[in-house]
């Protein structure tokens, strides 16, 4: 008889590939969304940037996310490097774009197919705009409309892409803006596109909501009933405001352009203004009922895009967005993952990667099946075809310095925990999440006594799934966790663990060295996979999405030995003595694991307490 799986709800549509379906599924559950548009930056440190940008951004949850594609394909291999490497690592879904302009049948092709092997199900249908200074013209085998790379998509591939297409509420500044076709006209085009194929719309930037209303109902009016999305530029500076609405053609308000004028010399209160007429904007459109969600301009900006979403009222400070206590990937042959090792908590990327080419994936518990051989480690991750390791290398020196003794190492580590280092070689991530916050100032104590911490988490014992800090997984459930420290630590502090663990029984300690072939040192008679976190939800089997494996625990002793050499050490010139204090490090410490079984009422701290001075 086959097992029943646990069923986790879906909270964030990771499981549901197409922009279309998920539109579908918000609409029916009547919750609003938002989604985010970025560019593919000209520079590495740029490219490293919004990496980090949109992995922040997209612990808000949006929908998805969209990346545009260069005039005839100048930033094609970027585009899908950026496009593969968030859909798979940062657990968002993509939408990429992708224009008529210079581009042929072939490498419209490419493009596609390009999408298709990272996993991305979703394309932005577009006609595209001329070079700058030039006419459009249609590229020898290529399109001339949006419609027929619509048709072409469907004809290529099926059903397999979710196409959207764009929408002009104040007409396209090469069509009825320039007297070259009537409005009406123009949603004749934009109807032949939907009756091609077309799934959703979204709309050139705008700032005359009336306007905009107007038109979503005039596609109603010609028999357009797919979702239109509003596309939304929060003003950020006076000059860029007025740069985009002259390219554009776009409609100013009486209002807004006189605000604008009030405000043109004061930059912040242009930013500030811009946050609270999107918010007005939004609101006004969400309360109108004919649209579902609102998609967002980034410019590859921040800040204005977060304020407006949070004065939305859609970022959830009271309870808890998660679907697991890790940031599931999107990939669909992924979707049935339910269980990880901790070991990776603050390197899921790493983990991906290493685990890419596995055929399936843990659905229930840790070692029911026989898990194929993990991947070589990698360092590159987001990497991709333009590379991003120079730039990466000159922002960790900055963070890390070059420590010349234990001591400074042992700072570097400090400095992290108090908010000083963004991150540690052993994170991915820019910051410690938030369950940590609880035990800092003991971590903190740890690492002064020379236990370099890399990995942990709290005791929780009946939270409710709801709880914003620890809370994950379906509605009216209840999570625990049993504590955990992961660190390096010399022999003499390691020997005395294991002496002091004599009397604490419910803690099990495993601890190796970066030697080949060292044993697994531990006080466990019986080592075996032991959850460390766990779920329990209406209408469904026990769920354990987080486990300390010590088999697992050997395969990634070698990442985690590794990294103080590749990631750090390497950052130095030859004669360094930040090279041989790492290394000697590296040579000569444990890497420790501890688990306090006694979720209930534990103190994973009291044996450190034991054999430290206070």
């Amino acid at each position: 008889m086959a097992s029943v799986l646990p069923v986790i709800e879906d909270v964030n549509l990771r499981r549901t590939a197409k922009i279309s379906d998920k539109i579908a599924q918000r609409e029916k559950e009547g919750k609003p969304f938002f989604s985010f548009e970025y560019f593919p930056p000209k520079t590495e440190s740029g490219v490293v940037n919004l990496y980090e940008r949109v992995e922040r951004m997209a612990a808000a949850e949006p929908l998805f996310c969209d990346m545009t594609w260069g005039a005839g394909g100048s930033t094609s291999d970027l585009t899908l490097d950026l496009v593969g490497n968030i859909q798979k690592y940062l657990g968002l879904d993509v939408m990429m774009h992708l224009t008529c302009t210079n581009m042929s049948q072939g490498m419209v092709k490419f493009g596609l197919e390009g999408a298709k092997e990272r996993g991305c199900r979703n394309i932005l249908a577009l006609r595209g705009d001329p070079p700058a200074g030039k006419e459009w013209t249609k590229c020898e085998d290529g399109f001339e409309h949006g419609t027929d790379l619509v048709r072409y998509i469907r004809q290529e591939f099926g059903d397999y892409f979710s196409i959207g297409v764009a929408g002009y509420p104040e007409g396209h500044p090469a069509g009825s803006l320039s007297g070259t076709m009537t409005y009406e006209e123009e949603m004749k085009h934009l109807k032949e596109k939907v009756d091609a194929g077309a799934d959703f719309i979204i709309t050139q930037m705008f700032y005359d909501v009336d306007n905009f209303l107007k038109f979503v109902k005039d596609c109603r009016d010609i028999g357009i009933l797919i979702p239109v999305l509003p596309g939304i530029l929060p003003i950020q500076n006076y000059g860029g405001f007025r740069r985009m609405t002259e390219f554009c053609k776009t409609m100013i308000p009486p209002a807004v352009d006189e605000r604008m004028e009030a405000l043109k010399d004061d930059d912040a209160g242009v930013k500030q203004y811009g946050i609270e007429l999107g918010i007005q904007m939004c609101k006004k459109i969400l309360d109108s009922g004919l649209c579902p969600g609102i998609h967002f301009y980034t410019l590859n900006l921040e800040k204005s895009v977060m304020a407006i979403v949070e004065g939305l009222g859609l970022l959830s400070y009271a309870e808890s967005v998660r679907s697991y206590p890790w940031r599931p990937a999107t990939l669909e042959k992924r979707h049935g993952e339910t269980v990880r090792p901790i070991f990776w908590a603050n390197r899921s990327k790493s983990y991906v990667e290493r685990t890419s080419a596995w055929s399936e994936f843990p659905s229930d518990r840790w070692g029911t099946q026989q898990s194929p051989a993990f991947g070589d480690i990698s360092e590159h991750h987001l990497a991709g075809s333009k590379g991003v390791y120079a730039e990466m290398k000159r922002m960790n020196l900055e963070m890390w310095g070059e420590p010349k003794s234990i001591s400074e190492v042992q700072d570097v580590f400090e400095a992290f925990l108090s908010g000083q280092v963004k991150r540690l070689p052993w994170s991915e991530s820019e910051s410690m999440s938030a369950e940590t916050a609880s035990i800092t100032s003991t971590l903190k104590w740890l690492n002064r006594n020379g236990i370099l911490t890399i990995n942990s988490q709290p005791r929780v014992n009946g939270a409710p799934s709801s709880d914003v800090t620890v809370g994950w997984g379906a509605k009216n459930g209840y999570v625990y966790q049993k504590a955990y420290i992961e660190f390096f630590a010399p022999k003499k502090i390691v020997d005395a663990l294991f002496e002091s663990a004599l009397n604490f029984p419910l803690l099990s300690v495993y601890a190796v060295t970066a030697e080949n072939g060292s044993e697994l040192r531990t006080n466990v008679l019986k080592p075996k996979t032991n959850a460390v976190t766990w779920g329990v939800f209406p209408d469904s089997e026990l769920v354990q999405p987080t486990v300390v494996d010590p088999a697992t625990f050997m395969i990634w002793k070698e990442e985690a030995f590794s990294i103080w050499t590749t990631n750090w050490a390497s950052l130095y010139e030859p004669g360094s003595p930040a090279i041989e204090v790492l290394k000697g490090i590296q040579s000569n410490y444990y890497l420790v694991n501890i688990v306090d079984n006694d979720y209930v009422a534990g103190d994973i701290f009291r044996i450190f307490k034991s054999i430290l001075k206070s």
